[in-house]
């Protein structure tokens, strides 16, 4: 499927089930990673994530467009857009959007390296995602001096 064709299917898709037209772009972004699609509240445009529809097929991305087809309408109306409005539950209901799109399973178990610090002075075991400069920062708890250690305490 091509821009254009994705185009067509999102103006197709918001005449059929929320009788409106989507007048904005609707693009492929092959930047997302985490996500089926987004609404970009500044310019209206909903980008989605080709690696869904590759791997899914066209009904996943037509339930996604749905998605994010209530965004895009609920803002422009003045509504609750955000996931957590009523108005939005209510209109994804209705159109039969995802709530949430299907996980990527190459993304469900992808292994994160996991960095474990101890505290020199007091022992406290600090477990982290990502690196923590350890000439800068120091112990939470004591203000002691933190030493990276290379397994799970």
């Amino acid at each position: 499927m091509n821009q254009s064709e994705l185009q067509q299917l999102t103006e197709e898709l918001s005449i059929a089930f929320f009788q409106r037209p989507f007048r904005h772009q609707a693009v492929f972004n092959n930047r997302l990673r985490t996500t089926g699609g987004r609404y970009m509240l500044g310019t209206h445009h909903i980008e989605l994530n080709p690696k869904h529809y590759e791997r899914f097929g066209k009904e996943e991305l037509k339930a996604i467009i749905k998605h994010e087809l209530c965004h895009y309408h609920l803002h422009i109306e003045g509504k609750g857009y955000r996931h957590k409005d009523k108005d939005f539950k209510i209109m994804l209901e209705k159109v039969g959007g995802a709530r949430y799109c299907t996980s990527m399973p190459d993304q469900k178990n992808q292994s994160r390296v996991i960095h474990y610090y101890e505290c020199s002075s007091c022992g406290a075991a600090f477990k982290r995602k990502r690196r923590v400069n350890t000439e800068k920062f120091v112990c939470g708890r004591c203000g002691g001096v933190l030493k990276k250690i290379n397994q799970s305490p």
